[in-house]
């Protein structure tokens, strides 16, 4: 095998193309998924604000469901990670509130139509229990991400966390929904005070010494 063969990448296979195409149409179809919403969307109106045609989204995907669902799985697996960086860059208790405030400020401001998707969507799960398998799982991934945060806070602050990962879970997906609603509604102050209360709400969940 000469050195040419040797440093050529893998050659793709069609399972390889098939995954990158269905990825390409969620990050298309995001945007208007975001401003539509769950009940609004079609395969129809996705394609006609797309470069696709509704013929190719309907063969990669068979239904709204599945694409809804694909495109929200796709998204919330890349947000999650984003908090890495808070956790792994972190000196100090007050260098991660701030740093964790900073980050949910941001995702806010750069993406709020998705983060209202996310929402539609995990309220419709409530009716619809096909949404459920995958609104479960995705849950499931913020409720662990926000449990990494607290650990290396608690950790950075030479204590534990005083409440289970459940708990700081909806507490905190609590405030990050009113800060989200505070900013599409134009409410005054609305990231600053999300920014605020995160700071305030760290230090409380820890164990007292």
């Amino acid at each position: 095998m000469t050195q040419v063969a040797a440093a050529r990448a893998p050659r793709r296979t069609p399972a390889d193309k098939h995954d990158e195409r269905r990825k390409a149409l969620a990050e298309s179809a995001l945007r208007t998924l975001g401003e539509l919403g769950y009940a609004r969307s079609s395969l129809r109106e996705i394609a006609n604000n797309s470069e696709f045609s509704h013929g190719v989204v309907h063969y990669y995907f068979n239904d709204k469901l599945e694409l809804i669902v694909y495109c929200v799985r796709h998204y919330k697996e890349t947000c999650v990670h984003r908090y890495d960086g808070v956790v792994a860059e972190a000196t100090s208790p007050d260098d991660l509130a701030e740093r964790f405030g900073d980050k949910l400020v941001e995702t806010i401001v750069e993406e709020a139509p998705m983060h209202r998707l996310w929402y539609d969507l995990r309220s419709q799960s409530m009716f619809e229990e096909s949404l459920r398998e995958a609104v479960t799982q995705i849950d499931q991934s913020l409720e662990d991400m926000v449990a990494r945060v607290l650990g290396r806070y608690a950790e950075l602050a030479g204590s534990e966390p005083a409440i289970d990962s459940p708990v700081a879970y909806g507490m905190f997906d609590g405030i990050f929904q009113q800060g989200l609603l505070g900013h599409l509604t134009g409410r005054d102050h609305a990231l600053e005070d999300l920014r605020a209360q995160v700071v305030g709400l760290l230090p409380m969940v820890l164990a007292k010494s």
